[in-house]
């Protein structure tokens, strides 16, 4: 029996450093960059580049950056940048459906 694995990039290059992923398309940032920002000891700006991935690239290239506990972890942080994908990723993820917007933002 065959083991079921990992679909390939949607594009070779996601795997060069100096490349610019497609589903950046706002900003002049490299995949390795990219791969800094994600790795800042700076949870705003690691949940907004992370969140830019999530909304924005194939899910099938998504696990080239993160993984899945990496997401978990910065779930509340994540919500925020998800757009349109947060209740889908919630869903892939097994989470609660996200009430958003929050309802702590209505107070002002």
């Amino acid at each position: 029996m065959k083991a079921i694995g990992r679909l390939p990039p949607t594009s070779a290059s996601l795997l060069d450093d100096e490349a610019r992923p497609y589903f950046l398309w706002w900003t002049r940032t490299t995949v390795g960059e990219l791969k800094l920002h994600l790795q800042s000891p700076d949870l705003d700006e690691r949940a907004y580049w992370l969140g830019a991935l999530l909304r924005e690239a194939n899910t099938r290239d998504v696990w080239l950056f993160t993984n899945e506990s990496e997401i978990r972890s910065l779930w509340s942080y994540l919500l925020r940048h998800l757009g349109r994908s947060r209740n889908m990723w919630a869903w892939l993820l097994g989470l609660p459906r996200p009430i958003w917007p929050p309802p702590e933002a209505g107070r002002a």
